[in-house]
C-alpha cells in the first residue's frame, strides 16, 4: 500500500514539475502508459507500475495518438509506445498530437507537424492550439483565428 501511495505522489509531482515543459492542454490518456520521474528523468510505466520506457528523458508529456512528446538537451521530439524516438528532438517546444497533427515551436513561431515529423503548416503563429475536429485556434499579433489542417484561415484573425 505504501508503494502505491508513493507511486501516486511521484506521478502527481511529475505532472506538476515535468508537465510544464511542453505545450500543455487537457488530454485524456488512452495509451495505458503513465508518465513517471525517477532520479530526475522522465519515463513511463504501465497500469501495474512496471517500467515500460526507462526514465531517460529530461521532460515528457503523456501519449496521444500513439506518440508522446519528450525533451532532451533542451529540444523536443516524439517517441512511440516502445520508447523509440520516431521524431528526433529538434523543436523548441511541442504539443500533443490531435487529428494527426501537433503544434511545434521553431525559432519563436508555432507551426504544425505530422506523425513523421514533416512540417505541414509552416511556423508562423505566436500561439497555436491543438487541432480539434479539423480546426485549430491560432494567434498572430494579438489577434486570434481558426485554421484548417491545410493552414487556410476559415475564420480570419480578430481581436
Amino acid at each position: 500500500m505504501k508503494s502505491a501511495i508513493r507511486l501516486f505522489c511521484v506521478v502527481l509531482a511529475m505532472g506538476l514539475v515535468f508537465g510544464c515543459g511542453g505545450k500543455q492542454e487537457s488530454t485524456s490518456n488512452t495509451s495505458g502508459l503513465y508518465l513517471v520521474v525517477q532520479n530526475g528523468k522522465a519515463g513511463f510505466i504501465d497500469k501495474k507500475g512496471k517500467i515500460v520506457i526507462n526514465p531517460q528523458f529530461d521532460k515528457a508529456v503523456n501519449f496521444t495518438e500513439g506518440l508522446a512528446g519528450v525533451g532532451l538537451n533542451g529540444k523536443w521530439g516524439y517517441i512511440d509506445k516502445k520508447g523509440k524516438i520516431v521524431i528526433n528532438p529538434q523543436f523548441d517546444n511541442a504539443g500533443y498530437f490531435n487529428d494527426g497533427l501537433a503544434p511545434v515551436l521553431i525559432g519563436g513561431k508555432w507551426g504544425y507537424i505530422d506523425k513523421i515529423g514533416k512540417i505541414i503548416i509552416n511556423p508562423q503563429f505566436d500561439k497555436a492550439d491543438n487541432f480539434t475536429e479539423g480546426l485549430a485556434n491560432v494567434s498572430l499579433g494579438g489577434k486570434w483565428g481558426y485554421i484548417d489542417k491545410s493552414g487556410k484561415y476559415i475564420w480570419n484573425l480578430t481581436e
